[in-house]
């Protein structure tokens, strides 16, 4: 596969145009290679696929170790509620 040569203003400023293409493009400095921009194309796809696998996934664990969901949310509330006590300033009174 053939690769773009750029310096890295042109890679920059044209940022939009080399994610949308298939080439991979050599990001030079002074006329040195200083890195590779290699797009990858259907990736989106698969990261959606396994967002949604996610919560079955999540229950299905959830279930064969018995977690009580409910317990662990009011562990998290009052977790939450006792960490924002401990920031609230005190007042002094006069």
């Amino acid at each position: 596969m053939e690769t773009t040569k750029v310096g890295i203003r042109e890679f920059r400023s044209g940022l939009a145009e080399y994610i949308a293409s298939e080439t991979p493009v050599a990001v030079t400095r002074h006329g040195q290679t200083v890195g590779f921009f290699i797009p990858t194309h259907g990736q989106a796809e698969a990261d959606f696929a396994a967002l949604l696998k996610a919560p079955v996934e999540l229950d299905r664990l959830l279930a064969a170790k018995s977690v009580d969901i409910d317990a662990v949310a009011a562990e998290f509330k009052a977790a939450r509620k006792a960490g924002a006590e401990r920031k609230r300033p005190t007042r002094k009174s006069a």
